[in-house]
């Protein structure tokens, strides 16, 4: 038990008796010494401020009576969730570095001083995580942060977009609905006013984004089913379903991953079948080229012609 459970644990004591509770119940509760307990009570007296007092007829401690019922400040965690806590934060600032810095700053350094006060070096445990984050866009963290304020407060947005696909310029006014992070790259689902549809914007190529006045909305549900008709970052509903097979090899990490809420996988004659529906058959095309040989396209047809073209054309480069 580390400095902090067990100042947890004697506050619990102290709060839950009627009677001073005796030195001998708090080593035998917290399972240390004497002189471990008596650190920790001047430490909950001296650091956190807890009014407590010795009763020497009692021969125990207790909470000074007179004064208002004592709680421990700020947040207490076991050293499992401080770690858990550690962990988080490095994964939100991977996934929009500088962006929640001002936001998680206290919460990082609080997190730090608790485990410091276990005997844990925060800074050490920190090295030892990394969140690797390949194919991942640079975006400004200002226009980042305004875009999400308009996603999260129900505000329309006008910005400038530079589209990849077609390589134009626009100004668009749109009613943002969600945020998603896909692929280690953050997009805007909106309903956008030129177009007079929705459309999902690649956060990257977006500048100047100022926010407007109330934006329209739609239903959770209807979004919902915008998001996850479909495999991957295209939105929609579903237009038709792969059926993919892979070798026993590459099913050993295929068969346990999650491309769609909806798939269907089952194993067959010692390879295992994936389907999974699709509304834009681009990115889908791209992951079933990341395996190559170890998987097949066996439908539907554009889906298996498409694969085979783009290998004939990468095999002639070689």
């Amino acid at each position: 038990m580390n400095q902090l459970e067990r100042v947890v644990r004697i506050h619990q004591l102290l709060t839950q008796s009627r009677r001073p509770v005796a030195m001998r119940r708090l080593m035998e509760d917290l399972a240390a010494s004497r002189n471990t307990v008596t650190r920790d009570l001047a430490y909950m007296r001296d650091f956190l401020g807890a009014p407590i007092q010795y009763n020497r007829d009692a021969n125990g401690h207790h909470y000074d009576p007179d004064t208002e019922a004592f709680e421990l400040p700020g947040f207490w965690l076991n050293q499992s969730e401080l770690y858990s806590l550690l962990a988080i934060e490095h994964l939100l600032e991977s996934v929009q570095p500088g962006f929640l810095g001002p936001y998680i700053g206290p919460l990082k350094g609080r997190v730090r001083k608790l485990l410091g006060h276990s005997g844990q070096s925060a800074e050490a445990m920190s090295r030892r995580i990394r969140v690797l984050g390949t194919g991942r866009r640079s975006m400004e963290t200002e226009g980042f942060g305004r875009i999400a304020e308009a996603v999260l407060t129900g505000r329309r947005l006008a910005f400038e977009y530079h589209g990849r696909a077609r390589d134009t310029h626009s100004h668009r006014h749109v009613h943002p609905l969600r945020l998603v992070n896909h692929r280690s790259n953050w997009y805007l689902l909106a309903d956008c006013e030129q177009a007079g549809d929705l459309r999902l914007f690649s956060l990257d190529r977006v500048t100047h984004p100022e926010l407007l006045d109330a934006a329209k909305t739609r239903p959770d549900r209807e979004i919902d089913r915008i998001l996850e008709g479909s495999y991957g970052i295209f939105t929609g509903t579903a237009r038709g379903w792969a059926v993919l097979r892979f070798t026993p090899e590459a099913a050993r990490w295929v068969a346990e991953e999650r491309w769609h809420p909806d798939q269907i996988g089952h194993w067959a004659s010692g390879y295992y079948e994936l389907q999974v529906p699709y509304s834009d058959p681009t990115e889908l095309v791209m992951e079933i080229l990341r395996y190559g040989p170890e998987v097949e396209a066996m439908a539907p047809a554009e889906i298996r012609e498409a694969v085979s073209q783009q290998l004939k054309e990468a095999a002639g480069k070689y």
